[in-house]
């Protein structure tokens, strides 16, 4: 049996049959769709998502977005609240719309999260060539900006007849529920074949159910790595984003609690110990804690779970400096799992560390190692607590906000984050206390995903309280999800840090030698033709307001802390501004990284700079 679709009509119902399954738990592959409509997708996909929303209700339900690359930003913030297992389609138009979307398609694969994009593209009969927004090239007649998605994807495919749809549609789900190998999906869809009929077969339409496997690691790579660690002295583990995405973190903590390793956490990795635990020595690498990162530089074995290998993580490989260390390294990915010259155990994270918790039985790292990790530990903690409530005046440091946020979030609120000097001092001072209760963009680093992030995740999780910490410089790229927030009654709590510029580049530009060039919200001086004149008063509270959203000024932290406890009791979206000093940093990680300074200078201050990033350089090591 047949039924007479059109294109876009059968991709919407082939969606809203997909599942996907892990421990016998069956999510929806596709809970709903973010769209701006134009010519290149409304007469198609506007036509299919308006007859299913008539239809059935509730199966797929569109989102009006504000700008497609925030929509993307939400799919993929939802995505890895879900842990992968669940995701939301986007559709725009051809031409800036389409194009819009490739920084958060680049984003979803960097930080390989699913996400499906669906670009509406030129005619595929070409009746009328060029037709608006096409991009004409004199010797490939079959390009589109749509081709610009390419590289940014996992999967991509252009379709051009409906018969293509079925290897199309088929092809993406594969990659989407692919753990080791997931990332944005694309399927550009011609505007003409979008609204065309055909006589598709009702399977097609059936539920259709993605098992994702937990694949144990090779036995034998399972012992070896057992037999290295049994003969460390100063063994470490390295937690990345896999052990969370693998609801693994119960097996950490069996393996570490029976065997006394200590566990330092990458971005992705923060919560997978909760905060206090004895073997938790905090975040790693370059915007790491002292503690952990003390710890990687005597390590003489380091297991890697879940871990990507980031330069951040690895301080540019200068962090492990045991002229003897030995890596271990634990993926689902082939390709994560044979960084660093590691021994590889290719393999689902839970199993992994359940395999390793039983080929270490009997093994329990020394007493006096163990006794120096919480000593370093509780070191830290005491700085944490002095960079949460140390007053600074006149205007407080970035951490005090940041302690205030840790203390309003709890046990189950989630702080979201991306861009700027904020991720690199959450990753030092968040205490986590919950898997899911970080989350911080830092694959892609991407200004503007803030206020986008938190409404993925809070429509992934609305039975959580979620808090977004923004700087101004992101606020001013990407607010306008605001609005879409006030418009579904999203409630998300803003926070917004008024330092009067870009923190984290300020202060980097220091380090290079640049003296904070370029990084300043300021008037240009007439006099001396540089923007260097008085701070723009810009205010964030009364902007907020303008696009629905509640919004209070803070002028201090105990405004600050008040204002969170009246958000509370807000139904829709809040926004708070604090102005905080952009010249006090956070504890020192004591790590390094690797930023090229210029190599001859007139600037004293740049030569000086390049002095210190030899120093550094001499320290970084190919580990082989």
């Amino acid at each position: 049996m047949t039924v007479r679709r059109t294109v876009a009509q059968a991709l919407v119902g082939f969606l809203v049959a997909q599942r996907s399954e892990r421990d016998g738990q069956r999510h929806r592959l596709i809970e709903g769709c973010l769209g701006i409509f134009g010519h290149g997708n409304v007469a198609g996909l506007g036509q299919a998502l308006l007859e299913a929303e008539l239809e059935r209700p509730g199966e797929l339900p569109y989102r009006q977005a504000r700008n497609e690359q925030a929509m993307v930003h939400t799919a993929a913030a939802f995505a890895r609240m879900r842990n992968r297992l669940s995701t939301l389609a986007c559709t725009s138009s051809i031409g800036p719309g389409a194009t819009n979307m490739v920084t958060g398609a680049a984003l979803a694969t960097i930080n390989r999260l699913p996400v499906l994009l669906l670009p509406g593209d030129v005619f595929a009969t070409r009746p009328a060539d060029p037709v608006l927004q096409q991009l004409e090239h004199p010797l490939e007649r079959d390009l589109s900006v749509n081709d610009a998605f390419r590289p940014v994807s996992r999967f991509f495919d252009r379709v051009e007849r409906p018969e293509q749809l079925f290897d199309a549609l088929l092809g993406a789900m594969r990659v989407l529920t692919d753990p080791a190998g997931t990332g944005a999906v694309t399927i550009a869809l011609c505007q003409d074949v979008q609204a065309e009929a055909f006589d598709w077969p009702e399977e097609l339409f059936e539920e259709r159910v993605w098992h994702i496997d937990r694949p144990p690691a090779d036995p034998a790579a399972v012992a070896r790595a057992a037999e290295v660690l049994r003969r460390a002295r100063q063994p470490l583990i390295v937690a990345g984003g896999g052990v969370i995405y693998a609801e693994a973190t119960a097996e950490l903590a069996a393996l570490v609690e029976a065997t006394g390793i200590p566990v330092a956490e990458t971005q992705a990795g923060k919560g997978s110990l909760p905060y206090g635990h004895p073997c938790a020595l905090g975040a790693i690498g370059a915007t790491g804690s002292a503690a952990a990162n003390t710890i990687a530089r005597d390590a003489d074995v380091v297991l890697g779970i879940g871990t990507r290998w980031s330069d951040f993580t690895t301080a540019s490989h200068s962090i492990f400096a045991n002229p003897e260390v030995t890596f271990i390294s634990a993926n689902i990915a082939r390709l994560d799992a044979s960084k660093l010259g590691a021994l590889s155990l290719v393999g689902d994270g839970r199993v992994v560390c359940a395999q390793l918790g039983e080929a270490l039985a009997g093994y329990r790292v020394a007493t006096e190692v163990r006794t120096r990790v919480r000593a370093l530990a509780s070191e830290w903690d005491a700085r944490v607590e002095e960079a949460y409530t140390t007053r600074h005046r006149p205007l407080p440091a970035q951490s005090e906000v940041i302690g205030a946020l840790n203390a309003a979030c709890g046990e189950h609120g989630v702080i979201v984050c991306a861009a700027g000097s904020a991720p690199g001092e959450l990753h030092k001072l968040w205490r986590s206390r919950d898997p899911k209760g970080y989350h911080v963009e830092y694959g892609y680093s991407c200004m503007g995903y803030e206020i986008a992030g938190g409404l993925g995740v809070k429509l992934a999780a609305p039975e959580r309280d979620v808090y977004v910490l923004v700087g101004d410089g992101s606020y001013l790229m990407l607010a306008q999800e605001l609005v879409t927030a006030v418009q579904e009654g999203v409630k998300i709590t803003v926070v917004v840090v008024d330092n009067h510029g870009f923190a984290s580049i300020g202060a980097l530009t220091e380090d290079v030698g640049a003296a904070r060039f370029g990084t300043a919200l300021r008037r240009r001086d007439p006099r001396s033709g540089r923007l260097e004149g008085p701070v723009l008063a810009i205010d964030f509270a009364a902007n907020a307001a303008s696009l629905g959203a509640a919004a209070r000024r803070c002028g201090d932290i105990g405004e600050l802390e008040e204002g969170l406890r009246w958000a509370a009791s807000v139904a829709g979206p809040v926004v708070l501004t604090i102005e905080a000093s952009a010249l006090i940093p956070a504890p020192s990680s004591e790590a390094w990284w690797d930023v090229a300074v210029a190599e001859v200078s007139r600037l004293e201050a740049t030569a000086e700079a390049r002095r210190a990033y030899e120093l550094g350089k001499a320290r970084q090591r190919r580990y082989l």
